[in-house]
């Protein structure tokens, strides 16, 4: 493949020999004409797929009129994208940056502050075994994954770590540790293998953190924006958080981060607590307004739901009893297949197949298509992908 040797580039990635020229749809291509099934949206991130026909024209004609302007003005599309975000959430208002690290980082701030605010000189922020929650230095601290935080010690204190699902040792947390003020936690952990918080423990997190005042945080960066069935994934558990970052899919491939919240969060930030030069642009702001538009006028929330229920179902139906599968879980198009073993080979042997996707925390294999993926296509990955592991698993060592 004509792959650029990139020798000024850093060398922050490992990269696989291709570089993609176009999409359309669930496809893209390479520059050497090769098509592949993308499995991957980008990480979960082109919602619509590429070159969606309602949201080219909409971006088109946003670049023709403003592209940016910086926050000393008014921007009537932050006000629209806001009022949507609060309509869908039931939350109050909008924070918007760049990423979902920057949303992370600002949440991570608005805890911070909130104990400041309430006299706590040291306050303390509950996070998560296994999650990750960005690689700026706070975010990194607040990230459960050592490999991704060697080397750059010493880490930001004031983050207390505790097991996904275990409200026992929440509670030993409370009990212990008077100047917590907030629990920050991914709805569903992405980078750290699909694992979800059960709907239930979310509700008995929601009612101690009503009990102790603290803020409920809950990262919906990969997870959110419809990629459940749902708008928001904590929307299953019935439960509203206070503090909200989302990133990814919220504009299609144009970045953008923004930080929703509710009534405890709100007035947190003043002028001058926080801020960015891009974020909120009017690029970004329409992106977002036109992705959550076309969701809506096309049913992908309902396609998420079916499309991902039929490609589990499948996908748990073709490797049910495969020695080395440990487990096929998600919820909607977010799913992971977890194996015994390493498995990041699997990424080049699947694009060698035609089939983009991603492996995290070493074994489990991730596939958070776009939205817009269909019952056929949804079958072509399957078509795809079990022979794969299969192979893969007689062939490799455990």
């Amino acid at each position: 493949m004509s792959v650029p040797v990139e020798p000024h580039v850093m060398k922050t990635y490992g990269r696989l020999p291709i570089a993609l020229s176009h999409g359309q749809g669930c496809r893209v291509w390479d520059t050497d004409g090769r098509v592949y099934l993308d499995g991957l949206g980008g990480i979960a991130v082109n919602t619509l797929g590429h070159a969606h026909p309602k949201l080219v024209p909409a971006l088109q004609e946003q670049v023709a009129k403003l592209i940016h302007c910086c926050n000393y003005y008014h921007v009537p599309l932050q006000e629209q994208l806001a009022a949507k975000l609060v309509a869908l959430s039931g939350l109050s208002n909008v924070f918007f940056c760049n990423s979902g690290l920057e949303a992370n980082e600002a949440a991570l701030k608005l805890a911070r502050k909130f104990g400041h605010d309430k006299g706590i000189d040291r306050p303390e922020v509950i996070v998560y075994e296994k999650a990750f929650h960005g690689r700026s230095i706070a975010t990194l601290s607040a990230t459960g994954n050592p490999k991704v935080q060697a080397g750059f010690g010493p880490l930001v204190e004031g983050f207390v770590r505790v097991p996904l699902n275990d409200m026992e040792a929440m509670e030993r947390v409370a009990a212990e540790r008077p100047h917590v003020v907030a629990v920050f936690l991914e709805t569903i952990q992405g980078e750290g293998g699909i694992n979800a918080a059960r709907w239930e423990y979310l509700r008995d997190v929601r009612a101690l953190c009503d009990a102790k005042g603290w803020l409920l945080m809950l990262d919906e960066v990969q997870c959110g924006i419809g990629r459940t069935g749902k708008w928001f994934a904590h929307q299953w558990a019935d439960i509203q958080p206070d503090v909200m970052p989302l990133a990814k899919g919220l504009g299609s491939g144009v970045p953008i981060g923004a930080v929703v919240c509710g009534p405890k969060a709100a007035t947190i930030f003043q002028p001058g607590n926080h801020g960015t030069t891009f974020g909120g642009n009017p690029l970004s702001m329409r992106a977002g307004i036109e992705t959550l538009r076309i969701m809506e006028e096309d049913g992908l929330l309902y396609n998420a739901a079916t499309v991902g229920t039929q490609l589990m179902a499948a996908l748990s139906e073709g490797l049910v009893n495969v020695p080395g599968v440990l487990e096929v879980r998600g919820y909607g198009l977010m799913i992971g297949i977890e194996l015994d073993r390493p498995c990041g080979e699997l990424l080049l042997q699947a694009a060698n197949a035609g089939l983009l996707l991603s492996v995290t925390a070493d074994r489990v294999i991730r596939l958070v298509p776009p939205l817009i993926i269909s019952s056929e296509e949804a079958a072509e990955i399957v078509a795809i992908l079990v022979p794969l592991i299969k192979e893969f698993l007689s062939e490799s060592a455990a």
